[in-house]
């Protein structure tokens, strides 16, 4: 065959797949263009057999991920039994995934340089080169960059979504109640967590209060804190009475049915009495309290309890104490004993304890266990968890 009958088979070779992609013609055609024998040097895909039909399924592949596919010969030399082509392949890639890249719907242009030997009026041997590869892990890279970009994007709306349930659930103002202070701290992680706490006033001037943590994290932590919130307002206030025991097993109860199986709330329930000074509580799981005392003792405030939404038919115990005045009450949750320093060290219930027992009456007892946090952990301590503090002192004798 001459040089020019050379570079006419290759040109048919092109236009056959034209064809093939169009869906005028099949494969069947490249049968008569390439040799039995036929071998590619050259991959189209990862895992291409070198033979004839390793080709022609590799040459489907890849057409089968687009449309409109044109080659546009810039050059073509022929010497003896080769024939050297210049090119540039266009194509929309609008069907399937080619190479782990998805399809964007926009057309494409690869361009490259292929040598054919022609042996017997048909393509024997293969060798190319072109952009096609590097350009598809270019683009696999852009679009795993922005999957990362909209995944993260997603998590933040989820974080602000679950930011406001939070907020939202949380009490806006704090009782005043004469002869006592409550102060409230409250400090969010970026990953919002489950904690909540709360203040219900009852008959007689009695206030019930709460301190709890749902497990998880996000959204789904947000929406069974909130849930929680709104159960223990409504048992409480339609129970109307001195047992924090029976409101956390109303809730108990009621939570296990609506919330999911791998969810529980741990929960510390207290109802104080301002006028005698009595506090009366009950623990679902919680984190014990301590109850700073005026001779510095730290006592820990104990009562059994499973937390809630965990197991049905729960009781939870009930105990008693008495505030004197200058005595003073911390609820808390995990966030602060869990938190660790630079050296992975966590902060611990021994050293809260100590903290407590220490700690002078002239100040905040929550600010002055949060700067001692903060001193702990040093700068640049991301917060894992939510921190929630909530002191109750006794401030004047009663009337």
């Amino acid at each position: 065959m001459s040089a020019e009958q050379n570079k006419a088979l290759v040109r048919r070779f092109f236009e056959a797949q034209e064809d093939v992609n169009s869906r005028k013609a099949n494969l069947e055609a490249l049968d008569e263009i390439l040799a039995p024998d036929f071998v590619s040097h050259a991959k189209l895909l990862p895992g291409q057999q070198p033979g004839r039909e390793g080709y022609k399924r590799a040459i489907a592949e890849v057409l089968a991920t687009g449309s409109n596919t044109r080659y546009l010969i810039e050059d073509q030399v022929a010497e003896e039994d080769k024939v050297v082509s210049r090119l540039i392949v266009h194509a929309i890639h609008d069907r399937r995934e080619l190479m782990g890249v998805a399809p964007s719907g926009r057309e494409v242009a690869y361009k490259g340089v292929a040598i054919r030997r022609i042996s017997e009026g048909k393509i024997a041997e293969e060798w190319a080169l072109g952009t096609a590869g590097p350009k598809l892990m270019r683009q696999r890279l852009e679009q795993e960059i922005e999957q990362e970009r909209i995944e993260r994007e997603r998590i933040e709306q989820e974080l602000r979504v679950a930011r406001r349930i939070q907020q939202a659930s949380l009490p806006e103002e704090v009782p005043e109640l004469q002869g006592w202070e409550i102060s409230p701290h409250y400090r969010p992680a970026r990953e919002v967590g489950g904690d909540f706490y709360d203040f219900h006033l009852l008959s007689e001037g009695r206030v019930g209060l709460v301190v709890g943590d749902a497990t998880g994290k996000g959204v789904p932590a947000a929406l069974v804190m909130a849930t929680t919130c709104g159960m223990l307002q409504l048992a409480a206030q339609a129970l109307d009475s001195s047992s924090p025991g029976e409101v956390l097993e109303r809730v108990n109860e009621t939570l296990l049915a609506r919330i999911p199986a791998n969810m529980f709330v741990t929960c510390f329930y207290a109802i104080l009495d301002p006028k005698s000074a009595s506090l009366k509580y009950a623990n679902a799981g919680h984190d014990l309290p301590y109850l700073l005392r005026t001779s510095g003792e730290a006592e820990e405030l104990r009562a059994r309890g499973m937390p809630l939404g965990l197991m049905p038919g729960m009781g939870y115990e009930e105990k008693q104490t008495i505030l004197e005045v200058g005595e003073a009450a911390l609820f808390y949750s995990d966030g602060l004993v869990e938190a660790h320093d630079a050296k992975g060290e966590m902060f611990g219930f021994p050293r809260l304890g100590a903290l407590v027992a220490e700690h002078g009456k002239e100040r905040s007892l929550g600010d002055f266990l949060l700067e001692e946090l903060y001193s702990f952990t040093g700068e640049g301590w991301e917060q894992e968890d939510d921190i929630t503090l909530l002191t109750l002192r006794r401030s004047a004798a009663r009337s």
